[in-house]
């Protein structure tokens, strides 16, 4: 709770009462959790007493804007209660998390004990495994707002600005409890001895790895990466946590499967062998890519006003996503062969005649 007063006293001499607002009502919920509930009927009724005045969220979380383009340079999204972000997690990856979780809840504990209770958390991976997911559910988990930076907007053409406008993300970010999200980090966080980045390009990395150090003394920062090679060394370090977010493996495509196929009527059992060979298909598919196939064939069923999704149809939308709906009739034909298609399925699906089928694979063999 040490963590609250500070920011209190920062708003205090800052005159921002948006700030001594927002931390003062995060310091009563969490002295009334530890059951002090008297120290935090004392904070509501002080701040009944000044006549507060109720603080709307669009007055509250005016994004930054370029100072160039005027557009925002960040996004603001607000958890509901009642919400669910769906994940899959492996156990390996659901600890780390858990212990990053853990790290930000039980920051007083720690620093008691003489362990830095900085909350940072790197992940890097291959695009589409999840990252931006990832932020907004470990947010989403702790009920705090998630500030996700736009680094396209940030980025200015007038370089001096971009510096600026990192200043911005970092103060707007501290003004009240909250998750700032740094998405694509490597924009913004080249090595500064790559030959081919302008000298002003890397005063951005300096300006950078200073608000980092002054946000992280009592907030909380997620970044994330599909490049981690070109990140500075330095960056690595302002990082007390990291995870590396890889492809899922065939029991996390199953899953997968099971959560974004849950609206579907099946034909076929995804615990069973069909299920289990679609997985091994899938096998080294990132999350983004297996749930636009399985939305591609749920919205082929409803355009075709069927109500049962078939095995076969899940096949085509992976021939079809796999090779950018380019590609032979004969060859698909083929491929929906290897993968246990009855010719007569493969000419219902394909909207073909069941004898031109038959005179391809009877040619073939």
């Amino acid at each position: 709770m040490i963590t609250e007063i500070i920011k209190i006293i920062e708003g205090g001499l800052s005159k921002d009462p948006h700030k001594v607002l927002n931390y003062a009502r995060l310091l009563a919920e969490n002295l009334s959790k530890s059951g002090d509930r008297k120290g935090a009927e004392r904070i509501v009724r002080a701040l009944q007493s000044k006549q507060a005045q109720p603080v709307f969220m669009d007055q509250l979380f005016t994004a930054p804007v370029d100072q160039e383009t005027r557009m925002n340079i960040a996004d603001l999204v607000i958890p509901q209660p009642d919400q669910q972000i769906p994940v899959i997690l492996s156990e390996n990856l659901r600890q780390k998390l858990d212990g990053f979780i853990g790290r930000i809840q039980h920051r007083s504990e720690l620093q008691a004990a003489g362990i830095d209770p900085q909350a940072s958390l790197l992940l890097y991976g291959p695009p589409g495994c999840g990252k931006t997911t990832l932020a907004h559910y470990i947010a989403h988990h702790m009920q705090l707002p998630l500030v996700v930076a736009r680094l396209d907007s940030l980025v200015s053409s007038l370089l001096g600005n971009t510096a600026k406008n990192i200043r911005k993300i970092f103060e707007f970010a501290s003004r009240q409890p909250c998750v700032l999200f740094l998405d694509e980090f490597d924009a913004i966080a080249k090595a500064r001895d790559d030959q081919h980045e302008l000298g002003e390009l890397k005063r951005v990395v300096n300006s950078l790895l200073q608000n980092i150090d002054e946000y992280l003394e009592s907030n909380i920062l997620i970044a994330a990466t599909n490049h981690h090679e070109l990140l500075d060394k330095a960056i690595w370090r302002r990082f007390n946590s990291i995870v590396e977010i890889a492809l899922p493996g065939e029991a996390e495509v199953l899953e997968l499967l099971k959560l974004f196929l849950k609206t579907a009527q099946l034909n076929f059992e995804l615990q069973g062998k069909r299920g289990e060979a679609l997985a091994r298909l899938l096998n080294g598919s990132s999350p983004a890519d297996i749930k636009a196939i399985c939305q591609n064939a749920i919205a082929q069923n409803v355009l075709r006003k069927k109500s049962v999704l078939d095995h076969e149809e899940l096949l085509l939308q992976y021939y079809y996503y796999r090779h950018h709906n380019s590609t032979s009739q004969e060859a698909l034909m083929g491929f929906l062969n290897e993968n246990g298609v009855s010719q007569a399925a493969i000419a219902e699906i394909l909207d073909t005649s069941l004898r031109q089928v038959r005179n391809f694979f009877n040619q073939k063999s």
